[in-house]
């Protein structure tokens, strides 16, 4: 069947992207399935969560034994980020398609922009003696020691409150546009709390798998995942996620974000014309 083998190299290629850069998938996904075979946005979000488990899946198990992923960091997250992903997931079958396709655009658009733009943190400054050779600063209680045993070798984390909240749009946006919240979890890990982005983008897959299937068990009591389509999609997903992971350490950090921002403005336009089509 040509669009079962369509769909499974479109599959596959969106699961190379999707590990790479801890998307899920989905950020490719949905455009397919939409654009390229005239899927109804509801249905191609439905069956793009559930590739965003398969690429999750794929991927997490490499991530974690290469050592690349931080996982305290990433459950923490994820508590608020699967609240978000049970409320979305409510609400999306409330909304018109062409109010979810403009969200797509402008999250797209504002993700592409925050990547750009962002560079890597520089080291942390020795905390024995603080600039200006003053007295030592004040050590913040309880909720900043909780956050330094976020941290990770090489880097530390930042503005946590603000990361909780990135959090919960990330859940939302996951139920709503299929994406799996990589979209909002790797910029909100990398530009604001000051993670390095090969960790966020590892971290980001550990997370994906659990707030696609949050929302993923909604679309499916509301019949919004069609089996014919998924099954191929998804298997091309998982062998792309599968190949993405084992490759992303010999790909050079500006190439990666370069590929980011290029794909995200892309797919942006594409949606664009289709809500206002």
């Amino acid at each position: 069947m040509p669009d079962g083998l369509l769909l499974l190299g479109g599959g596959i290629a969106a699961g190379v992207f999707g590990s790479l850069l801890g998307l899920g998938g989905g950020i490719l996904i949905v455009p397919l399935l939409t654009l390229g075979f005239g899927l109804p946005l509801i249905k191609a979000v439905g069956v793009s969560l559930v590739c965003v488990i398969m690429t999750s899946g794929a991927a997490a198990g490499v991530y974690l034994e290469r050592r690349v992923a931080n996982l305290r960091l990433g459950m923490t997250l994820e508590l608020f980020t699967a609240i978000g992903a049970l409320v979305g997931g409510l609400i999306a079958f409330l909304l018109p398609e062409h109010l979810l396709e403009l969200i797509f655009t402008g999250l797209l658009v504002y993700t592409a922009a925050t990547m750009a733009r962002r560079r890597e943190p520089a080291p942390p400054a020795p905390e024995d003696a603080p600039a200006g050779g003053g007295e030592p600063a004040a050590v913040e209680p309880a909720a900043s020691s909780f956050q330094e045993t976020l941290s990770g070798p090489g880097y530390r984390i930042h503005r946590l409150g603000w990361g909780l909240v990135g959090s919960v749009v990330a859940g939302l946006a996951s139920a709503l546009l299929g994406i799996g919240g990589g979209l909002v979890k790797v910029p909100t890990m990398h530009a604001i709390m000051g993670v390095p982005l090969r960790v966020a983008t590892a971290t980001s897959n550990l997370m994906i798998g659990i707030t696609a299937s949050a929302s993923a068990i909604i679309y499916l009591i509301r019949g919004g995942i069609d089996p014919f389509v998924a099954a191929p999609t998804a298997i091309g997903v998982f062998i792309g996620a599968s190949v993405g992971s084992r490759t992303a350490h010999r790909i050079r950090l500006g190439v990666l974000r370069g590929l980011f921002v290029a794909i995200l403005l892309y797919t942006a336009w594409q949606m664009l014309q289709r809500a206002f089509a």
